[in-house]
């Protein structure tokens, strides 16, 4: 895909996930089955997206009011959560170009583990694995993994940093031509082609090799959402997707800008870091019907159900608040971008925190509301203005908002020759005009203060 053309990617919930849009009458609630995910990896493939990405959490939340009743009352953000590798095998099964990305956390897991399920994920599937980078920042999850509070911000980052590195190390144990299955001599693998690591460091100590051979991306896509200075940095350095979410064109640009130097200054080519806001359009045969779908679905926000997802991305308990007063200023421990969108939203708006509770769980990123041909006017003026590379596009509703979205959208980006019309490479990161990833390509990468100990 030349530059010139956008990328898409898919933002799939392992489970209801906004709070009004699995109350929708079109909304499908097959979320334990295969059936139900299968079928929208191939209605994205159809659509020649670039990739299906699952969020991930690791606990009810339970932030609003120190009580997870709002999250499991109103289907929010984390009342029910597949684990997202065994649902992206199965989407894996029935496509073969679809990019299939899956949430783990640094904070909890250990390399060794990651390394390995993401290098056999793309071997299974050819080529389309991707690994979205989080470090965890709620004690309700904390207190799934033995520990009574989490970890304080600048050391889950020192984390991330050092797990990075160990999973690079662990999928360069490999050569690329490591393994040579020759049945006469024998020799199935060359031991001088697969080494140990040898790492001791502040966070982990692994011996390596990895027990699976290189994989065809080498590495896989690597996508990651920081929005504080920290987490920009670490994006910047990192990633080779970066999710983020703007309330406004102008956000997006300033982010944009902003990564695409921070990219280069880590020595990397800012080409090699595609940028894709978050957007949830409705999309309808008119005008009128597609701002009448828009506010059917936003009624059937709960606002408490908005205001318990909001404080588990904020890391603050938005209960203590009066609900009818705006928000306040507060310092967040959690995701610093999405309390600048809401302190946005809420000056723009003069919105207080119970409407803003319905705003966020029933938000339109972008303001996406229309006909497809609207809808892509908006898409093509972020493209061509600066604010992205393409789009993290989110379903109103599951699975009928892909639906819509692939059928009626899609062809309008093709008819402009702002999206492909067939897969151009083999793997996902050919897809996403990512180069293939060498051996030791993170090494100029690394902070010293990631490195060996000893």
């Amino acid at each position: 895909m030349s530059e010139s053309q956008m990328h898409l990617a898919a933002f799939v919930t392992a489970g209801p996930g906004r709070p009004g849009g699995w109350r929708y009458p079109a909304s499908v609630p097959g979320w334990l089955s295969a059936d139900y995910y299968q079928n929208i990896a191939r209605t994205l493939e159809d659509g020649r997206f670039d990739l299906a990405f699952f969020p991930d959490i690791v606990s009810v939340p339970d932030r609003f009011g120190s009580s997870t009743d709002s999250q499991l009352r109103n289907g929010a953000l984390g009342s029910l959560r597949l684990d997202p590798l065994h649902v992206l095998s199965s989407m894996g099964a029935v496509t073969r170009h679809l990019g299939l990305a899956a949430t783990v956390s640094t904070t909890y897991a250990q390399p060794f583990t990651v390394a390995r399920s993401f290098a056999s994920l793309d071997h299974l599937t050819a080529g389309r694995a991707a690994w979205n980078v989080v470090t965890s920042f709620q004690e309700s999850e904390a207190k799934n993994f033995n520990r009574d509070e989490q970890f304080p911000r600048e050391r889950r980052y020192a984390r991330a940093d050092e797990f990075l590195e160990v999973a690079a190390k662990l999928w360069d144990s490999w050569d690329d031509d490591a393994l040579v299955l020759d049945t006469v001599e024998p020799l199935f693998a060359d031991p001088a082609k697969v080494h140990a690591i040898e790492h001791k460091g502040e966070w982990f100590t692994v011996q390596g090799p990895l027990n699976v051979p290189r994989s065809p991306q080498g590495y896989p896509v690597i996508i990651q959402a920081g929005a504080s200075a920290k987490g920009k940095d670490f994006a910047a350095r990192w990633s080779d997707v970066i999710f983020c979410s703007h309330a406004s064109l102008e956000s997006a640009q300033d982010f944009y800008r902003e990564i695409k130097e921070r990219a280069a200054v880590h020595g990397r080519d800012p080409n090699q870091v595609k940028i894709l806001p978050s957007i949830a359009p409705v999309v309808g045969a008119t005008t009128v019907e597609a701002q009448q779908k828009f506010e059917q679905l936003f009624d059937l926000v709960p606002p408490l159900g908005g205001l318990s997802t909001l404080a588990y991305h904020l890391d603050v308990d938005l209960s203590t608040f009066p609900l009818d007063e705006r928000l306040p200023d507060v310092e967040v421990p959690g995701v610093e971008g999405h309390y600048r969108e809401v302190r946005e939203i809420t000056e723009r708006e003069g919105l207080t925190l119970r409407e803003l509770g319905k705003q966020y769980g029933g938000r339109v990123e972008g303001g996406f509301i229309g006909t497809a041909h609207e809808v892509a006017d908006g898409l093509q003026e972020w493209f061509s203005e600066g604010a992205c590379d393409g789009f993290m596009v989110q379903a109103p509703y599951q699975p009928g908002g892909f639906e819509d979205f692939t059928r009626q959208v899609v062809p309008e980006l093709q008819k402009r020759g702002l999206f492909r019309t067939e897969y151009e490479g083999a793997t996902l990161r050919e897809n996403l005009g990512l180069e293939r990833s060498a051996v030791g390509e993170w090494s100029n990468r690394i902070p010293k203060s990631a490195s060996n100990v000893e």
